[in-house]
C-alpha cells in the first residue's frame, strides 16, 4: 500500500472511527482501524462488533491494498498532525505503516490483513432520503424517555412504527414516563414495513453523535439499521433489537377520554418558577404541589431542614381536581423539550398519568406519573 491523502479531507471521518471502537477492551481486531485503499478513494472502517462506520475520502492511490493500525493511536496522531499532505506506505513485511508529511516521520504496527472482517453492505434497493435535522429532533425529543438500564429490554430502546394513513410514530417509555411524536412520510412509512423496529439508546446516542443537518439515506435489513450521507461519503449501521415493545396504542386509548382536568400555563413562566422550587427539593421530597385555581396556580415544597417555597403563578384551570405532586426534576426536563409557550397539562387523577401537549408542538406528547400525596405529611415517594 502506498498513497497519499489530505488531512482535512480524512479527519472527520477517523475521529468517528475513533470515538466507535473500544479503548482498552476487546479483541484487538476492534480497537483496529482498518484502511482500504482501491481506485482513487481511501476508506476508513472501525467496528465495536455492533456499530459499524464506513467512511469514504478522496486519496491518490499508487499502490492499493488494506491494513489494520492500532486505532486510537493512528487518529490521534493524525489529528494533531496539521493540515495538508499525508504519504501512508506499508513495508514490505507488512508488519508496519509508515506515515509521512514533510520531515516528520511515524511508524505504526500493522495489523494483519486477514483479520478483516467484511462490514454489513448498504442495502440501496430500499433506500430513501431523510432530513438528518428532524432525526436528530426525534433523538432530542423521545431519548430522555427512554430507560438506561439495557436489562429493562424495550424500555431501554426507541420504538419506530408504522401506523395509518402515511404516518409514523416514534416513541420510548421508561416505566413512570412516555413520549411520542408523530409525523406524516410516506417514504420512511414504506421502510418501515408492518412492524417497524427498534433501537437501543446507546446506540440511538451514537447515531446522534454522527448525524448532521443534511439529508442522510436511511435503509433496513432484517436485522440492521442503515444510515448514509447524501453524497455516500459515510455510511453507519447498527444492529436492531427483537423485543416485544408495549401495547402503547391501548394505553393511549385507555385515558384518551378520561382526562378531565386541563391546566394552561405559559412554559417560561413555569419553569422559571420551578427552578426556583427546586432549590427545597430533597432525597426524601423530590415533589413540587401543584394548588389549582381557575386563574392562578400554586406552586410549593417544602424540604425537610433546609425551608420551604412558594410561588403563585397566572394560568387557566378547568377541572375538578384541587391538588397533585409533580417530580420536580422530572417535570423541569420534560418542559426544555417544548418550543411552545403556552402548555397544557391535562389530569386523570393525583395518581393516574398526566399528559403534557404544547400549542406549537404539533403530534408531540409526553405522559408522566404524579407522585403518591400523603395525607400527614408534606413529602411523597415517587412511585416505581
Amino acid at each position: 500500500m502506498f498513497l497519499k491523502v489530505r488531512k482535512e479531507e480524512v479527519i472527520d471521518g477517523l475521529l468517528k472511527a475513533a470515538n466507535i471502537i473500544p479503548s482498552k477492551t476487546g479483541a484487538a481486531y476492534l480497537r483496529t482501524v482498518w484502511l482500504k485503499a482501491e481506485g482513487d478513494t481511501i476508506s476508513i472502517l472501525a467496528t465495536d462488533s455492533s456499530i459499524e462506520f464506513v467512511g469514504v475520502y478522496p486519496a491518490v492511490i499508487s499502490d492499493g491494498g488494506l491494513v489494520g493500525v492500532q486505532g486510537k493511536k493512528f487518529c490521534e496522531l493524525m489529528r494533531r498532525l496539521p493540515p495538508g499532505e499525508i504519504t501512508l506506505k506499508l513495508d514490505p513485511s507488512a508488519k508496519h505503516l509508515h506515515i509521512e508529511q514533510g520531515r516528520r516521520k511515524y511508524k505504526l504496527p500493522a495489523n494483519e490483513s486477514s483479520w478483516f472482517q467484511d462490514f454489513n453492505p448498504f442495502p440501496a434497493e430500499n433506500a430513501v432520503l431523510w432530513s438528518g435535522d428532524l432525526f436528530k429532533e426525534i433523538i432530542d425529543r423521545i431519548a430522555f424517555c427512554i430507560a438506561d438500564d439495557e436489562d429493562l429490554t424495550s424500555m431501554n430502546c426507541i420504538k419506530f412504527a408504522p401506523v395509518e394513513n402515511d404516518d409514523v410514530e416514534i416513541c420510548g417509555l421508561n416505566g413512570h414516563q412516555f413520549g411520542l411524536l408523530r409525523f406524516s412520510n410516506p417514504d420512511i412509512r414504506a421502510v418501515l414495513g408492518q412492524d417497524g423496529f427498534l433501537v437501543s439508546k446507546k446506540y440511538l446516542l451514537e447515531i446522534r453523535k454522527w448525524l448532521t443537518n443534511d439529508e442522510i439515506e436511511i435503509s433496513l435489513s432484517d436485522k440492521r439499521l442503515f444510515l448514509r450521507t447524501e453524497n455516500r461519503k459515510e455510511s453507519f449501521s447498527l444492529p436492531l433489537k427483537a423485543y416485544v415493545f408495549a401495547d402503547y396504542r391501548n394505553f393511549i386509548n385507555q385515558y384518551k377520554d378520561r382526562f378531565a382536568s386541563n391546566l394552561v400555563v405559559d412554559r417560561h413562566e413555569l419553569t422559571d418558577a420551578l427552578d426556583r422550587i427546586f432549590v427545597f427539593n430533597t432525597e426524601a421530597n423530590k415533589a413540587t404541589f401543584f394548588d389549582f385555581g381557575p386563574e392562578e396556580l400554586s406552586l410549593y415544597c417544602q424540604g425537610q431542614d433546609i425551608g420551604e417555597g412558594t410561588e403563585l403563578i397566572s394560568c387557566q384551570y378547568q377541572g375538578e381536581l384541587s391538588k397533585i405532586a409533580l417530580p420536580t426534576k422530572v417535570i423541569l426536563e420534560i418542559l426544555g423539550h417544548f418550543v411552545s409557550d403556552s402548555l397544557t397539562f391535562s389530569f386523570v387523577g393525583p395518581s393516574e398519568p398526566c399528559r403534557i401537549t404544547g400549542k406549537d408542538d404539533p403530534n408531540y406528547m409526553i405522559i408522566t406519573m404524579p407522585v403518591e400525596i400523603t395525607e400527614d405529611t408534606y413529602y411523597s415517594k415517587e412511585e416505581i
